[in-house]
């Protein structure tokens, strides 16, 4: 009996190693924004290729968590001398999750969709150097530019440039079909969306076998999901405060890196009294960047004076042109007229560095005359209204897209900053190859856009992950938005 007692016990907590195991092969990861749709090539939310970049959709190249731009589909590529025509090589037996082959029709596809005058792909201006797309053969794909363009390798590493297939089209906002090592499974909106291993992934397999992403945005229910083990990761956790209990906790691991998120106050330049240089230079000197960071942000964040990520060579350190001066911003208001300042309005979208950096902020500039009225919007609202309808006084929202300063460059971008000289920097920039060149030219657009005060540059947003002791392979660093799970294991 006591030996059937002990070979009972030894065959449970067998199978419970083995119970252990397989849910070792599944993972529950949380994020604070729930993405408005799964298109990253219709969208401008962050969101979106959270979930999607490289785990459901890739492209010809892509990024590593350094920020290094490696091959994705293209095994290999040739440039022209000049610059101008770039030869693509794709992996051979690459298909979609529908079970359809991708091949070079396909690319074609993406890249004249991702151009055409119709498109509403949020980064249009990384096509608009195309002059051609050529298939070649089904593995070769030939782009013509009208210019050599040192970033073009960088610019088809972005989300918004991943290849899609016109057969699943109409229903990639909903029922995402792409290449890469997870298939979309299933979406209960506002709660959760799953992903299951892609069985017939050209590449390495992931070792996962299912990913839920869940949408938790209130940093205290976060706070209790991850203490209550509810959730195995939290990327971006919203509630900095915490995170000396978590680094305490053997339970846990917490990963502190840098993003590309620009974090800013943006200004709708072509609205009064924002189309008035003196207004906005009053506004950026109101702003103390430090306890912006410290009260919202608990420290984590970089300051910045400029749209530019600290951590690239090229950065100009220009936080002294928009130095906290209130006495300075009073000055400035009363020579742009405003001796008694005005009232605005302040759109606050979901994340917690706009939520509590606005009620810091608002105080700061009311303690100069200026009377910015809070209005908290939900991510599809400010989308909609604040960023498409540019229906805003001011807001305040981390810009996550790598090496983004080019969104100066159109006019028509939401806090609508129109410059021909800053255009023309920018078309001399993406004709330009030569390191140096480039990097000078850089320099001049971070000072541009820095002395005329287009928008009051806050920080850098750093990225806090809170994760499960034991799982290896997520990002430390996040050189575009997304939560790449493909390298991820729990053993």
């Amino acid at each position: 009996m006591n030996k059937f007692v002990t070979l009972a016990l030894a065959g449970a907590t067998a199978a419970f190693a083995s119970a252990a195991y397989a849910q070792h092969t599944d993972i529950r990861v949380a994020m604070q924004l729930e993405p408005p749709n799964l298109d990253p090539t219709g969208g401008a939310a962050q969101a979106i290729d959270s979930v999607v970049y490289s785990n459901i959709f890739e492209g010809l190249t892509r990024f590593m968590s350094d920020g290094s731009v490696v091959p994705g589909l293209a095994k290999s590529w040739e440039i022209s001398e000049d610059g101008t025509i770039y030869t693509f090589h794709l992996h051979e037996g690459v298909k979609f999750h529908d079970g359809t082959t991708m091949d070079a029709e396909d690319v074609k596809f993406s890249l004249d969709r991702a151009r055409a005058e119709g498109s509403t792909n949020a980064q249009k201006g990384l096509f608009s150097g195309i002059t051609d797309v050529t298939v070649v053969d089904p593995l070769t794909v030939q782009v013509t530019l009208k210019a050599a363009n040192g970033s073009f390798l960088f610019n088809m590493a972005w989300g918004d440039a991943v290849i899609v297939a016109p057969e699943s089209i109409a229903d990639i906002a909903s029922k995402p079909i792409g290449t890469g090592a997870f298939k979309f499974d299933n979406w209960v909106q506002g709660d959760h969306l799953t992903l299951v291993k892609n069985p017939d992934y050209w590449g390495t397999p992931a070792a996962l076998e299912t990913a839920t992403f869940r949408f938790i945005s209130d940093p205290t229910a976060a706070f209790a999901a991850m203490m209550a083990e509810d959730i195995d990761v939290y990327v971006g956790f919203p509630a900095p405060e915490n995170l000396p209990q978590f680094e305490s906790d053997p339970r846990f691991q917490v990963l502190v890196g840098n993003s590309e998120g620009e974090t800013i106050l943006a200004m709708n330049n072509k609205l009064p009294p924002f189309d008035n240089k003196l207004v906005r230079e009053a506004v950026a000197h109101a702003i103390d960047r430090k306890a912006v960071i410290d009260g919202a942000m608990y420290g984590l964040g970089t300051p910045i004076g400029t749209h530019f990520a600290p951590h690239n060579p090229d950065y100009v350190d220009l936080t002294a042109l928009s130095g906290y001066d209130p006495e300075l911003s009073k000055k400035l208001l009363a020579e742009a007229g405003f001796p008694d300042g005005f009232t605005t309005t302040l759109k606050l979208p979901p994340p917690s560095y706009a939520r509590r950096g606005g009620e810091i902020i608002a105080a700061e500039l009311r303690a100069v005359g200026i009377n910015a009225e809070i209005e908290n919007q939900e991510w599809a609202q400010w989308l909609e209204t604040t960023f498409k309808g540019k229906d805003f006084g001011m807001t305040i929202v981390s810009h996550t897209e790598p090496m983004d300063i080019g969104i100066y460059a159109n006019p028509d971008y939401y806090f609508q900053y129109d410059n021909p000289a800053f255009q023309e920097l920018m078309k001399t920039l993406e004709a330009t190859t030569d390191p140096a060149k480039r990097s000078e030219l850089l320099k001049q657009a971070q000072q541009i856009i820095a002395e005329d005060y287009v928008n009051a540059y806050l920080f850098e947003l750093a990225v806090p992950t809170v994760a499960r002791a034991g799982i290896t392979g997520l990002w430390l660093n996040q050189p575009t938005a997304a939560i790449d799970l493909t390298g991820v294991t729990w053993p």
